[in-house]
């Protein structure tokens, strides 16, 4: 099994030589503050949010002040504002008070925070401070059940199985090439197998339909 995954990884690696975080950040908060954001809403638009976001609090501090009904209105488009701005605000505020600004370097630190959970804190560990961790979005979760990598529905157990199944210097990536190849082939509902290098390769599982 393993060696099959790897032999997928690569071909991903192939297809795929600029896959990155699509999020755009300048510093650890930034992009704690921009995965926050980006529950339930394209990375594309919580860039166009964050643009203006971080002109306007340029730092822990300047959100932690915030006023929680103007950060609303700043967010409002990425969804599920007032939940997220609460959460951008509790975040700010534990970082102030808790870490002196800056953002923990842990897992356990990360999701202890306010709208942090296990994805948002691998994202960071992942991209800002080299820690391998497995990033798990919808997309992720998709693939690795086509790809038969996992059985499982809960992210959490997802991640454990991927992390047991991929070799760590290969997780952070392994999730931007999940996540590139789901948006551009391996879509939800329906993928485009007829125009897939990794065909030969894939089991399909789960799949009942397929251009």
């Amino acid at each position: 099994m393993r060696k099959k995954a790897v032999r997928i990884l690569d071909k991903l690696y192939q297809l795929y030589t600029d896959a990155h975080c699509a999020l755009r950040y300048d510093s650890p908060f930034q992009l704690l503050v921009a995965t926050i954001l980006s529950a339930q809403c394209t990375d594309v638009q919580v860039n166009k949010v964050t643009l203006g976001l971080f002109a306007k609090y340029p730092s822990v501090q300047d959100l932690a002040e915030a006023d929680l009904y103007v950060l609303e209105g700043d967010i409002r488009s990425t969804g599920f504002y007032r939940n997220k701005a609460k959460s951008l605000l509790g975040c700010a505020q534990t970082l102030i008070s808790q870490y002196n600004g800056q953002v923990p370097q842990t897992l356990s630190e990360l999701v202890r925070l306010p709208g942090v959970g296990r994805k948002t804190a691998n994202v960071v560990l992942g991209n800002v401070f080299g820690i391998p961790g497995m990033v798990v979005d919808t997309h992720v979760k998709r693939l690795s059940r086509r790809f038969a990598w996992t059985d499982q529905q809960d992210p959490v157990k997802i991640e454990r199985d991927l992390c047991q199944l991929l070799p760590e210097r290969h997780w952070v990536q392994a999730s931007h090439l999940l996540i590139f190849h789901g948006r551009q082939l391996c879509k939800a509902p329906i993928p485009l197998c007829s125009q897939c290098p990794l065909l030969k390769e894939c089991p399909q599982r789960g799949v009942d339909r397929a251009n």
